[in-house]
């Protein structure tokens, strides 16, 4: 059969490829069936220090110092070459000798010219070494950052602990049944925030399973406030939900202030009962309550008196958007914060004009 002469049209598709190539400010090559190389781009020489004036026609293996002779990128170009394979994306490591490895990827291509018989392959090569090494910089920064904020929430808590004996010993001392109770309430709460820490601490910076976390938190108020559990009980209930730590604090303090709430208020006189910390999350609505079958609210609600607790509670509930609600559980009390999302009656509008443009229908 008689060897296929190129005509003027396949020159010309030819001698402009090899002129955008050797144009490109991007590191390109231009390859023939054998790898051969037919043009390359002054950038790739830049980029990797090569003299290329005589590369025309020389194997791609034979560059540089044979830093380009690697197997599997031959396999793949060779694949790509036959129309069995594309190099998409195609990442390997530049070893040169007395130079840093860089780490480059390769995307090729397979040109067709007409009916052309001698194929050309398109190889374009981007190094991506710096921007790896920024994303490690930047993945190792972060590490160090939540080392250092766990660090922090550890020193946090232990100084929180020293405070809290302080107050406890002076509790102890002091001679005044008012004073004493003042000491002893701070001296809870502080332990219960430094409770917090230490479980921040410990579930890093990440999100917060508050099933667990409101349980810990629990186990750790029992330990310190109940003195017989077969007596009292504080336990935790709910599918529970997930989020961020800044959140999970505000939360934990409020359920810290009303279970505290109950074990003073609701079980007088050395009375046994159950208090029920219940959280149920579906997205943007959620429920937190901590309920217990205590003596109840009083019935005057001139009686009812709003104290420091009550205070932290309605506080940390407005910074989360949500509302405070307190109802009778007959028996005992219910203290329920509530968050829901609502839509705006705009947003409605919208939606629905939407959906019945859609259906080619006018708007209700």
């Amino acid at each position: 059969m008689a060897a296929h002469t190129p005509t003027h049209s396949e020159e010309a598709a030819l001698s402009l490829t090899m002129a955008v190539v050797a144009s490109s400010p991007g590191p390109l090559l231009l390859l023939d069936g054998d790898l051969n190389i037919v043009a390359a781009s002054a950038s790739f020489s830049d980029a990797f220090d090569l003299d290329l004036a005589e590369a025309p026609g020389r194997p791609l293996s034979s560059l540089g110092a044979g830093e380009w002779n690697r197997p599997q990128l031959r396999a793949l170009l060779k694949a790509t070459a036959s129309g069995a394979a594309k190099i998409e994306a195609f990442e390997m490591d530049l070893e040169r000798p007395g130079r840093d490895v860089r780490r480059l990827v390769v995307h090729a291509q397979r040109l067709v010219y007409l009916d052309m018989e001698n194929l050309r392959l398109l190889m374009a090569v981007t190094d991506l070494t710096d921007t790896r090494a920024d994303e490690r910089l930047k993945d190792d920064a972060l590490r160090q950052n939540l080392v250092l904020l766990q660090e922090v929430r550890h020193r946090v808590a232990n100084s929180l602990q020293i405070i809290a004996s302080v107050l406890l010993q002076n509790a102890k001392r002091t001679r005044s049944d008012e004073t004493r109770s003042h000491l002893k309430d701070a001296h809870h709460r502080v332990m219960s925030v430094a409770a917090l820490e230490r479980q921040l601490a410990e579930t890093g910076n990440g999100p917060v399973q508050l099933l667990t976390y409101f349980t810990n938190l629990c186990d750790s108020i029992a330990a310190s406030m109940i003195a017989d559990p077969g007596q009292l009980s504080l336990s935790v209930t709910g599918a529970g939900g997930v989020v961020d730590p800044r959140t999970s604090v505000s939360l934990g303090l409020i359920v810290t202030e009303l279970v505290i709430n109950a074990l003073k208020h609701a079980f007088p006189d050395d009375r046994g009962g159950k208090i029920v910390v219940d959280c149920e999350f579906r997205g943007a609505n959620w429920t937190l309550s901590v309920a217990d079958d205590g003596v109840g609210m009083p019935n005057n609600p001139a009686h009812i008196r709003m104290g420091l607790g009550s205070s932290i509670v309605q506080a940390l509930a407005a910074q989360l958007e949500a509302t405070v609600d307190v109802a009778p559980a007959r028996p005992g009390t219910r203290v329920s914060i509530i968050h829901t999302a609502i839509a705006l009656v705009a947003d409605r509008d919208d939606a629905v004009g939407g959906a019945a443009a859609a259906l080619g229908q006018p708007a209700a």
